[in-house]
């Protein structure tokens, strides 16, 4: 029994070197080298400043815009240090009002939209994080976005689309709209337009 012990508190720190530090070091390093970008948080920057990053969501809710996937994080929304899911089951009365609050600010948000809302655009992720919505759910709001910001509707599904990321690989994963991503090019356009004499 001594010698069992003698070996386990003489492997306690080689063990602790290897998989707290230098593995750590090695992935760390593995995936700086590897995927620069995500490794460093895929943040986004305009005009010199970070504006987010494309994995983590952001709240939206002015109707220039378009509005991402419900975040359950707290205690506020899209909250990345409390990264979770709102837990609640599907036949959960708190859950049911949730969602049902938020069709009712999708509806009031557009009054004359009567499409079926996409799920989700009334339900949280898991990580209370999602950066992206689905195709449906952009196309859903592109008649407000276009009202909201004096545009054709035909120009905003451009811009949707052009924002539009496809499987990975061609088959892993959903399509994809990256709300921040997508919010940003609109506002980039509508920057443009007094330049481009429209």
């Amino acid at each position: 029994m001594g010698r069992e012990l003698k070996v386990s508190l003489a492997m306690l720190p080689v063990l602790a070197i290897v998989t707290g530090v230098i593995y750590p070091l090695v992935v760390t390093g593995i995936g700086r080298l590897v995927f620069p970008r995500a490794a460093a948080g895929s943040l986004i920057e305009r005009d010199g400043r970070v504006v987010g990053s494309r994995l983590i969501g952001q709240p939206f809710d002015d109707p220039r815009y378009f509005w991402g996937r419900p975040s359950a994080t707290g205690p506020i929304a899209y909250n990345a240090a409390a990264s979770a899911g709102s837990n609640l089951g599907p036949t959960n009365p708190a859950r049911i009002e949730a969602v049902r609050a938020r069709v009712e600010a999708l509806r009031a948000a557009d009054p004359g939209q009567a499409a079926p809302i996409p799920i989700d655009l009334v339900t949280a992720s898991g990580s209370g994080l999602d950066p992206d919505i689905s195709p449906a759910a952009a196309a859903f709001q592109v008649p407000r976005v276009a009202r909201s910001r004096g545009l054709d509707e035909d120009i905003v599904r451009q811009v949707v689309a052009a924002a539009t990321r496809e499987r990975d690989l061609g088959l892993l994963g959903e399509p994809r709209v990256n709300v921040l991503a997508l919010n940003l090019a609109l506002d980039e356009r509508d920057a443009a337009k007094p330049a481009a004499g429209h």
